[in-house]
């Protein structure tokens, strides 16, 4: 074990080895890839009292335009140290190449740009009063930093994730304390030194890593001395959180868990719509919240698409992360791929039919003991199984036939969860009118996972509270103060 390299924490600007670690396993082998400080709740306090200290100082007094350039200046910064970067993020999750370096690094550091635009070219408009003895007042909205944030990231997309937090919280003028998944601590460490090479002074971006429970996490949400809290997560760990934040109380934006439905009508480009919702349902191993894991396939097509999906996902390939012909990964730990194939197993018991998949990959060495499931679909089951209530976060859908409009829409909509989902049709009129009738907070139109940051993101009923994204993510990461003078 003493060839396995440590993650430290990162506070005020110095790595924070302690003695308390726990095992990170590389997910494509099962192997012991580093052991990870596991904070105390006295490091924890470190790092809250090095962002307080921080906030005092330069960069509390920086204007926005010193704060874009830092933003920018680190994102140059990273595209310089590209490899570097999709090495770590990959020894963490163990994802094809080919995903995290042409998409998922680049979506990184495009985060740190696209907000130092939306916050540069933000515009708030002052108003004239007139007031009863003639004279007339100016009102003046100006943004104030809300103080130090805590942020609790994910394992799925790390590095892409805790961008599109950081950057607009770090453009307002907070300083952070981010507690990364245990799963994935190391490019939350990278970041937070490139942001030091990049002149963003220490103390700005602390990381404290642990788990959740009794542990980091908590000590991370339940501090006084944090002033507002990010996650995006399962939603149970963020019904947890926010009861740490009553206690204040401090503001929350969570984006949550998901149970994401895809509507496919007869009248689609099938060629598209087959090669669209399998990427939907198996991209990231099925590790992405957005991921599509109902389906509703008109009558006229189902059978012809059902057999069309199953072609695709047998021709997926697990394997070597680093061979870019890979295109499936592994689930994230032992833990997730356990829960995915219980699932799997549940199904089956219950009377689906397993079209393909329904197990793990039996994988050559050296990854062997890696965490691999087979991408699986499912018919079969009416809407209240568990398959089709519970999102299992793995790579596999339940596919369902419908016959009409207002019977998809009302099938879709029939779940605790309101993240997303897609629409397949070429008939313009009907997918708007859908669209504006299902429950999610994003409704993509023949194509999925487009993404731009100036755009409202979040979801409805148990997945998730508040937005993130363009405005919506500067007002949750800033006070807006009212400035009134009388005018001449």
């Amino acid at each position: 074990m003493s060839s396995v390299s440590k993650v430290a924490c990162f506070i005020n600007g110095e790595e924070r080895l302690e003695d308390n670690v726990f095992e990170k396993f590389n997910p494509a082998t099962g192997e012991v890839a580093a052991l990870v400080v596991e904070s105390s709740q006295s490091l924890v306090d470190e790092a809250v009292m090095a962002a307080r200290a921080a906030l005092k100082g330069p960069w509390g007094k920086a204007t926005l335009e010193h704060r874009v350039d830092a933003l920018r200046r680190l994102a140059v910064l990273m595209q310089s140290r590209f490899s570097e970067i999709v090495a770590e993020e990959i020894l963490d999750t163990g994802k094809p190449i080919a995903a995290v370096a042409t998409n998922e690094i680049n979506r990184a550091i495009a985060n740190l740009n696209a907000f130092a635009d939306i916050a540069l070219s933000e515009r708030i408009e002052p108003f004239r009063t007139e007031m009863a003895n003639g004279a007339s007042a100016i009102n003046e909205t100006v943004r104030t930093p809300v103080g130090v944030i805590g942020i609790v990231a994910p394992w799925n997309l790390p590095l892409l994730l805790l961008t599109f937090k950081v950057a607009p919280a770090l453009a307002c003028g907070n300083t952070i304390v981010v507690k990364p998944s245990e799963q994935t601590p190391r490019t939350a460490v990278l970041l937070a030194k490139l942001a030091l090479e990049a002149g963003i002074p220490a103390g700005v971006i602390n990381v404290v890593h642990g788990h959740g429970a009794n542990a980091a996490g908590s000590f991370l949400t339940a501090h006084p001395g944090i002033d507002a809290i990010s996650f995006t997560g399962e939603t149970k760990t963020g019904e947890a959180i926010m009861r740490s934040a009553s206690v204040g109380p401090r503001a929350v934006s969570m984006e949550l868990g998901g149970k994401n439905p895809a509507l496919i009508f007869s009248d689609c480009d099938f060629d598209a719509a087959v090669t669209g919702t399998v990427r939907s349902m198996f991209d990231n191993a099925g590790q992405v919240c957005l991921t599509t894991e109902r389906l509703y396939v008109q009558r006229p097509i189902f059978d012809r698409f059902v057999e069309a999906l199953a072609e695709k996902a047998l021709a997926l390939k697990p394997g070597d992360p680093m061979d870019p012909s890979t295109t499936m990964g592994p689930s994230i730990s032992a833990e997730q791929q356990a829960k995915v194939l219980g699932f799997y197993e549940r199904t089956a018991r219950g009377g689906a039919t397993v079209i393909t998949g329904g197990g793990r990959f039996e994988m050559p060495a050296p990854f062997t003991n890696g965490y691999w499931v087979q991408p699986t679909i499912w018919t079969g089951l009416g809407d209240d199984a568990e398959i089709c209530r519970n999102e299992v976060f793995g790579p596999c859908a339940h596919v369902a036939v419908f016959d009409d409009e207002d019977e998809v829409i009302e099938r879709a909509n029939n779940s605790e969860y309101g993240l997303a989902a897609t629409i397949w049709t070429k008939d313009s009129d009907k997918a708007s009118r859908v669209a504006r009738q299902l429950e999610n907070g994003t409704v993509w139109i023949n194509c999925w996972r487009v993404r731009d940051e100036r755009a409202a993101f979040g979801g409805f009923k148990k997945s998730g509270v508040g937005r993130e994204g363009g405005s919506w993510s500067l007002n949750f990461y800033s006070h807006p103060k009212t400035i009134c003078r009388l005018d001449g």
